[in-house]
């Protein structure tokens, strides 16, 4: 038997051998970490039985389909201490997912979190044990038999569901069988630090029509450190949750008479009106030109564009005159009919036209998420048309700007490269052309990027930039997306330098990805304590007693003439009370006036992190703040 390893050696081995004794034979510690093996560019178990001839690649906690592989486990030890602990509950899934597993249970027992210890202790009873993982191939007929006998109608539907010829295969751990294909750890015991962090509702195959069930999730590592770093990380994701700082620093709210349609406050509107005015600045210095398309724009356009085809179950529709017409849930038909309104020549080219444009998408209600999954928002939307001869130094100038925004809010970022869709327009030659030409200019530009199969937009493939925010967490928002099929659509031309027509091409980006979005990811990536520029209230000035008020008030009309975001708390409370309600609110500047400064001319400045840093003139104070605004700091 030929193994075929990662650095190219091969290796004879008896037949029937497993990666598990490869690993062996490879480095012990090797095989003390292996969690499974990809075979021919598919994971396996560990225990089974090698192909003749195959690539072997021992996985490790480290490899994406080690670390599943391993969650995955977990998800069953959970299932098994759920029957042992609540018998007669049925089964549904239970999935590995980023950063933990879950399993879906129907129960007549309502879960509560006190259950959740109960469950975690029977979980360490089952990995104690170092129970096998089983794996037996079975036909349908005898499949539908087990899980019929064991009552699991959730397990039989999706057995019938199998499509024929699939293999069916099921997992034995003790007195537990699952319908699973796989793959597991070798046994229970390879399992370490196992923690259940939530309960949920979830339909049965995502449909509200069927039955809801209850979810648990949990999480699993190998080392107790990595799990008390997740669940540290996982804690201090719940305090800056964006819905909760959201309320309490009076940024924006969510209302039951507009669900997914987000109510933004002054103080939330001072943020977003800072990230627009940004946007603008750097967009007249990249060469766009701003413009404004209509929220409703008719049927035929949107039949015309393919969005009607592709889009349909997404959209909101209306009459008006008896004619249908689209809510638009994209900005680029408004932006082809502007280009559309008068003759180009290959010297207006390319054009970048930049849109702040309101879209709307019919999201179900139970996607929703405060900002980030909304069913109205704002698009940073931008269309470039250009030569074919363009391409790459668009895509470039583009990089560079989606640079210069998340570098200024200290995001760290990678990009993928996805290419074409199963609902993909065109013929694969043209994908093929737009594809090449965006892996082109990122290699051009000497940007590492990953290669995410099938994930394209309809229209054309794309690059998408996967920013990470200060707790690690990845959040994917600005795009470029190459289009060569729009302009053949809407017959799109300019004037070529032989006195011809000729066929532009066309770019969709964002940077933001959606304003709203992008708010909701910075009130947590900050913590809601904004950067000063950003800041709803910039500096705030709290008189130790009433007699001070008349001072505080002047201090503070001398920073709003400065152009700086100041208010006054004179509410009759002791200054210890009014500093700790201006840190609750991250206020960057805390300015206390008293006796002295009122004698002086000056304000003690107490910094939101730094705490007391001494008296100031006030001139000298507004100098300071001025300039980070102005560097946007």
């Amino acid at each position: 038997m030929h193994v075929t390893l990662p650095d190219g050696s091969v290796k004879d081995y008896a037949p029937g051998t497993t990666a598990l004794a490869v690993a062996r034979d490879i480095s012990p510690r090797l095989a003390r970490e292996a969690l499974a093996a990809r075979v021919n560019g598919e994971v396996w178990d560990l225990t089974r039985p090698l192909p003749e001839e195959c690539q072997l690649e021992i996985l490790t906690f480290d490899d994406e389909g080690g670390r599943l592989t391993y969650r995955h486990t977990a998800s069953h030890v959970l299932a098994q201490a759920v029957k042992h602990l609540f018998p007669g509950t049925e089964l549904g899934i239970g999935p590995a997912i980023t950063d933990g597993f879950y399993y879906d249970f129907d129960s007549e027992h309502k879960f509560t979190p006190e259950d959740l210890a109960a469950i975690e202790a029977e979980m360490q009873r089952i990995i104690k044990a170092d129970l096998p993982l089983e794996r037996r191939e079975v036909s349908r007929e005898e499949a539908l038999e087990l899980f019929r006998r064991q009552g699991e109608h959730y397990k039989v539907e999706l057995i019938n569901d199998l499509p024929a010829g699939v293999p069916i295969s099921t997992y034995r751990q003790g007195d537990f069988l699952d319908l699973c294909a796989g793959p597991h750890l070798p046994s229970t015991g390879y399992l370490k630090a196992v923690k259940l962090t939530s309960l949920a509702g979830a339909y049965w195959r995502g449909s509200e029509a069927n039955p809801m069930l209850q979810r648990i999730y949990g999480t699993a590592f190998p080392k107790a450190k990595d799990l008390e770093e997740y669940l540290h990380r996982l804690e201090e994701a719940r305090k800056r949750d964006h819905r909760r700082l959201g309320a309490q620093l009076g940024l924006f709210s969510l209302h039951e008479e507009g669900p997914g349609f987000p109510f933004f406050h002054p103080k939330g509107m001072i943020i977003r009106n800072e990230l627009e005015q940004f946007w603008r600045e750097e967009h007249r210095r990249a060469g766009y030109l701003e413009i404004r398309t209509p929220v409703i724009l008719s049927r035929s356009l949107w039949e015309q564009s393919g969005h009607w085809e592709h889009y349909r179950e997404n959209m909101y529709f209306t009459k008006i005159d008896d004619v249908d017409y689209a809510i638009k849930p994209m900005n680029c038909p408004g932006a082809i009919l502007v280009y559309k309104s008068e003759q180009h020549s290959y010297r207006d080219l390319p054009l970048r036209l930049a849109e702040l444009g309101l879209v709307h998408r019919h999201e179900k209600s139970g996607v929703l998420h405060g900002l980030m999954r909304v069913r109205a928002f704002t698009q940073d939307d931008s269309h470039i048309f250009m030569l074919p001869s363009q391409i790459t130094g668009e895509i470039q100038g583009v990089i560079d700007l989606v640079d210069r925004f998340y570098h200024l809010f200290g995001f760290k970022y990678h990009v993928e490269l996805s290419t074409r869709p199963d609902n993909a327009m065109g013929s694969a030659e043209i994908w093929e052309t737009a594809t090449s030409a965006l892996r082109q200019a990122l290699e051009a530009q000497g940007m590492p990027y990953a290669v995410n199969e099938g994930d394209g937009a309809f229209y054309g493939p794309k690059i998408d930039f996967h920013l990470e925010d200060s707790l690690g967490r990845t959040w994917q928002c600005g795009t470029i997306q190459l289009d060569f099929l729009m302009p053949e659509k809407f017959d799109l031309n300019y004037t070529a330098a032989d006195g011809q027509k000729h066929r532009p091409v066309m770019i969709h980006r964002v940077v933001f990805g959606s304003i709203e979005r992008f708010i909701g990811i910075l009130i947590e990536h900050y913590g809601g304590a904004f950067p000063v520029w950003l800041a709803p209230v910039q500096a705030r000035v709290l008189p130790i007693t009433d007699r001070h008020n008349e001072y505080a008030y002047k201090v503070k009309d001398e920073l709003v003439r400065a152009g700086i975001r100041a208010e006054v708390n004179d509410r009759n409370d002791k200054i210890g009370y009014k500093i700790r309600a201006a840190q609750v609110e991250q206020i960057p500047y805390m300015l206390v006036v008293g006796d002295k400064e009122a004698a002086k001319g000056t304000v003690a400045v107490r910094e939101r992190r730094a705490g007391d840093t001494g008296s100031e003139p006030v001139a000298a104070f507004a100098a300071r703040v001025v300039r980070e605004i102005r560097e946007r700091r």
